[in-house]
């Protein structure tokens, strides 16, 4: 059985939520969300609680239901508070700037890397080495992160590079004479 599917997802005020169907669509504060929950589980609204339930006992549908659980639990935590991930950047001449819808990138290339900014998404520069990414949308968050740490992620020896904020790096020793 599914622990996190078990629990039902508690609707804060402030947020209306509404199930039809297999849709379920969120808002909030912060905007608009909608996930149509896969056929193999049922979803159902009562007294300020979404429930997800398996439709059968089917490998598929058990394996479903947690996640169709996490997805409406994102969805209400994403209208309601947001989510947002940090990045550090070290490295000597490596910087951050936003500019417009555009975040510029100086990571010791011979040219600026410019990021487009999606829609939903917003990017702030606190410091020149610190970019913090959030939106609503907790996989699209995830995924804009990711992206940027990808054009220069960190490097084991002198640990040079966009790492998360809360990212361990494995640090390696070089050559020995």
């Amino acid at each position: 059985m599914s622990r996190i599917g078990k629990k039902p997802v508690t609707v804060p005020s402030g947020v209306t939520a509404t199930v039809d169907g297999q849709l379920v669509k969120v808002k909030g504060s912060k905007g608009e969300l909608s996930f149509v929950v896969p056929d193999d589980v049922s979803v159902s609204l009562a007294d300020g609680a979404i429930s997800v339930q398996p439709r059968d006992e089917s490998k598929k549908a058990r394996s479903l239901w947690g996640m169709s659980r996490s997805q409406v639990s994102n969805l209400v935590e994403g209208v309601s508070k947001g989510f947002e991930k940090k990045l550090e950047i070290s490295g000597v001449g490596y910087r951050a700037a936003v500019a417009g819808k555009t975040l510029k990138l100086s990571l010791g290339f011979s040219h600026d890397v410019d990021y487009p900014v999606p829609e939903g998404i917003a990017i702030v520069t606190p410091k020149p080495t610190e970019i913090v990414v959030s939106g609503i949308n907790k996989q699209q968050v995830g995924q804009v992160a990711a992206e940027i740490r990808e054009y220069r992620g960190p490097e084991p020896y002198k640990g040079k590079g966009v790492k998360y904020a809360n990212e361990f790096i494995f640090r390696k020793e070089g050559k020995k004479k």
